[in-house]
């Protein structure tokens, strides 16, 4: 792999904060920026997070050491909410943040109406997974771009080559199975969403795997979707060269231990590098990083897909530092060959293979030690008695074989304390100071904060005078203007002229640094200024309107951008069009016969998309093929299979195939097009990115699934509802994963190269703790979707749609037979003709399916 350049200074480390106390830490530690939340509209609902009020505070904190503040804002953003999004970024604005990371494309699109310069970060939750995805945000002018964390060194590399855009990666911390801004699973089972910070954590769940329909034995593997945490520290040179600039440390749920811990660590990583020290971290900096928080540390997929080094299985939440099995069980304590350093007052947990049971802890009361050292493989070991406090663990449930752990270092834990509990500056910066002294005037100083690059003269009050015995000289300034203890600064460099034997006060001196220092620091905290949007005022009067950005020429990607006013004409019985998702050739040909106006090939295997398009053409109706959810470098063959099957449409499921047939229609003005239909995993969950996508280029879109009734009628009631098309019914899909529970469990490979592909043979799902079974499923790329088991139907809501105009429905479906299909095809098609009621469509579908029919998260 070849390197790119990147100098120290273009190397920022990012590092998470929940609180003030995390926040200090932070920069205590080293980070050079710091992401935070706010009480509302972030993906970390669950911290402490900081107030609105609080940005000038916590930027003026920030800025004082040199550290860029950036705010999550990396959700999705409901219609009823856009002026409370709008008011916070005017705050951010105003309090100079120097970036607001934003998932939401359509508030991308409102913060642009405001400001052209104010940064935009794109999150990890836009899914930004290729060249394509990034080339698709740029007339939005982002400044920056969030990988997805399923992308390797040489993908990343290969994306910093080709779409030239600063790159942030995630580097330590909590790893999600799923694809950011993927998943739906909390969505579904509690009304969580992940797209608004409400994560529920089902993949820390335990699950069975049903295999072709029958429980396959897992002897302690249970936790089938809970990954390890990930610990790149040992791969930063890898990084840096592959063109990373941002090092981003996940945990805003963490303490402030955990940020003083790992931030440490990574800024000895990156300094290590530039200092061209090649060594890598001890195997002690490695248990400290264990310590603070660990379920096992893994490279994630930065090295390529390894399915088996991915998940554990065994446990899902932290453990610490392993220590040691068991050997024997004593009266008053447990003899163990410990493989990691132990002292009193240490946590441990006895660990006997089943998280979900009561785990013996406590603390070490005595440490006996044996005597008897051991070489191994391992390194070093001891063979030690450990006696736990008299009341903390009962022996009696501790077996032979119990795994032990140190669950936490309170020595540790103080160190780190002290980093950040300290009344003494966390960081000092160098000042130049030049000194000009004439007998007869005041004596001109002149001090420059280097890191800043500012500049501030103080005079003194009295004049020079002539010397009579000792005059002033550079050791007595650099001596006095020096003694900068306790300051932001320290004197770097010193330049004196001085004509003539000249002098004053010791005391006027001292007031002449005292004053340079305050004004100095003053100059810190300064936040920069945004330039503002001409119209700003109109755009925010726009959201209680609904009124267009550009209304009229070009979109940003050369499509024409659609009318001025949201049309709402109701939609008369009849007139309303079903369209049908297939997943298998029968289901094709069920759906043909039962008379829909379009049907959607969503085929595990692009081989297959050919036969659905001869015969859907045979048939005398309208086809579009489904790309994949994901879009990663060189998959673009994909996208031009699909396109010389010529398709009527292509339902697009991500930025970067979307930019992809884009650009196709740029570049090849006179070739075939197929329409182009935005599904739901765009994450559409406002009118504002309905427009976005609309101007782009998209022909329909599909609303998230993220919106309940009400946020869907007020969506729909400021947007072009003839542009718009609802999923009605269909099987939600849940986690969508680069883990693939296939090669995992039924291989003895390592990725899609060398695991048989099982997944042509079997049909696998997840058993969850009532007994439900969700269907996964595999898509081209051999990445896994984990299907809901019940069904979701919208029909009770058909009316309120129909109202409101909007004129396409999709049913999806998954395992249905034929006869299936028929029938529920048959029941919308009546329904949307006014024979029948959205109620009575719900109440047979809810009679008929075997697991019934949910509602899912339009009611929530």
């Amino acid at each position: 792999m070849s390197k790119i350049a990147i100098t120290r200074q273009d190397v920022e480390l990012l590092a998470p904060a929940g609180d003030w106390d995390c926040m200090r830490s932070a920069v205590a530690n080293g980070a050079d920026a710091i992401f935070f939340g706010v009480e509302k509209f972030n993906a970390r609902a669950r911290a402490n997070n900081f107030r609105m009020d609080e940005l000038p505070e916590i930027m003026a904190f920030l800025h004082s050491y040199g550290v860029k503040g950036f705010l999550t804002f990396n959700i999705l953003v409901f219609e009823n909410e856009l002026a409370d999004a709008h008011e916070l970024i005017e705050a951010c604005i105003n309090a100079g943040v120097d970036a607001v990371i934003v998932q939401d494309l359509g508030l991308v699109k409102m913060i642009r109406e405001l400001s052209p310069d104010f940064p935009i970060h794109g999150s990890t939750q836009m899914t930004i997974t290729s060249p394509e995805a990034v080339e698709f945000t740029k007339p939005w002018g982002l400044e920056r771009v969030v990988l997805g964390r399923e992308n390797n060194l040489q993908q990343i590399q290969k994306i910093g080559e080709q779409a030239k855009l600063p790159m942030e990666v995630f580097v330590h911390g909590a790893l999600c199975v799923s694809y950011s801004g993927q998943c739906l699973t909390s969505e579904m089972w509690g009304g969580r969403s992940a797209n608004r910070g409400e994560c529920a954590q089902a993949c820390r769940l335990p699950y069975d795997l049903i295999v072709d329909g029958v429980q396959k034995p897992m002897g302690d593997v249970a936790y089938l979707l809970s990954p390890k945490d990930l610990a790149a520290i040992d791969l930063m040179p890898e990084l840096i060269e592959a063109g990373v600039t941002s090092f981003k440390i996940e945990g805003r749920l963490k303490s402030p231990e955990y940020v003083a811990n790992v931030v440490s660590k990574y800024r000895k990583a990156i300094d290590r590098y530039f200092d061209g020290d090649s060594s890598t971290p001890s195997k002690e900096e490695m248990r400290e990083l264990q310590q603070s928080f660990s379920r096992g540390f893994t490279h994630g997929f930065l090295e390529g897909t390894n399915n088996k080094k991915l998940v554990d299985g065994t446990f899902p939440k932290s453990r610490g530092v392993y220590l040691g099995r068991v050997e024997q069980i004593l009266r008053d304590g447990v003899v163990c060959r410990l493989e990691a350093p132990l002292k009193r007052g240490d946590g441990i947990v006895f660990d006997a293979g089943d998280p979900t049971k009561k785990e013996e802890g406590g603390r070490v009361y005595d440490l006996r030690r044996k005597g008897v050292k051991i070489e191994g493989e391992a390194g070093e070991s001891w063979i030690v008695d450990i006696v736990p406090g008299r009341n903390d663990i009962d022996l009696r449930r501790v077996h032979v074989g119990d795994r032990i752990w140190k669950t936490n270092d309170p020595a540790l834990d103080k160190r780190l304390r002290q980093t950040f509990e300290t009344d003494k500056p966390y960081r000092v910066f160098p000042v130049h100071v030049h000194v000009i002294g004439v007998a007869g005037e005041p004596l001109k100083t002149f001090w420059t904060d280097v890191q800043k690059g500012t500049t501030v003269q103080v005079d003194s009050e009295l004049l020079l005078e002539v010397a009579q015995k000792r005059p002033m000289d550079q050791a007595l300034l650099e001596e006095q203007l020096g003694r900068l203890g306790g300051t932001l600064f320290q004197l770097e460099q010193l330049e004196t002229e001085l004509s003539g034997d000249v002098i004053l006060p010791i005391r006027e001196l001292n007031s002449v640094r005292r004053r340079a220092v305050e004004l100095l620091a003053g100059e810190r905290p300064k936040p920069p200024v945004y330039e503002r949007a001409a119209g700003a005022d109109a755009a925010s009067a726009s959201l209680g309107g609904g009124a267009r950005g550009p209304a009229h020429g070009e979109g940003p990607h050369g499509a024409s951008a659609a009318a001025a006013q949201p049309q709402r004409r109701a939609v008369t019985r009849g007139e309303a069009k079903l369209t049908a998702l297939c997943r298998s050739l029968p289901q094709v040909q069920a759906a043909l016969e039962a008379g829909v106006d379009m049907i959607y090939a969503d085929f595990e295997f692009i081989k297959q998309f050919p036969a659905a398009v001869d015969a859907v053409r045979a048939a005398g109706k309208r086809i579009a093929l489904a790309t994949p959810r994901i879009h990663m470098p060189g998959e673009n063959g994909y996208h031009n299979n699909i396109l010389r099957l010529q398709p009527d449409a292509v339902l697009v499921r991500n930025t970067g195939a979307l930019y992809f047939y884009l650009r196709h229609r740029q570049e090849n003005p006179d070739a075939f097009h197929p329409q182009l239909i935005g599904d739901f995993s765009l994450n559409i969950a406002n009118h504002k990115s309905v427009e976005l996508f609309l101007e782009a280029g998209c022909d329909i879109v599909t609303p998230s699934y993220d919106l309940n009734i009400q946020q869907m009628v007020d969506l729909l009631g400021k947007s072009m509802t003839d542009q718009l098309e609802i999923v009605i019914q269909q099987h939600l899909p849940m986690f969508h994963t680069e883990h693939c529970v296939y090669c995992t469990f039924l291989s003895e490979g390592t990725n899609y190269t060398n695991c048989g592909r099982p997944c042509e043979e079997h049909r696998a799902s997840l058993q969850d703790r009532i007994g439900m079974s969700h269907p996964v499923r595999v898509d081209e790329g051999c990445r896994n979707t984990v299907y809901n088991a019940i069904e979701q139907s919208g029909a009770e809501y058909l009316s309120h749609f129909l109202e409101l105009g909007v004129s396409r429905y999709r049913v999806e479906f998954l395992e249905e037979t034929p006869e299936k299909v028929h029938e529920v095809i048959d029941l919308y098609n009546r329904a949307l003709r006014g024979e029948i009621s959205g109620t009575q469509v719900w109440r047979t579908l809810k009679a008929t399916n075997q697991l019934g029919v949910t509602r899912g998260q339009l009611v929530k």
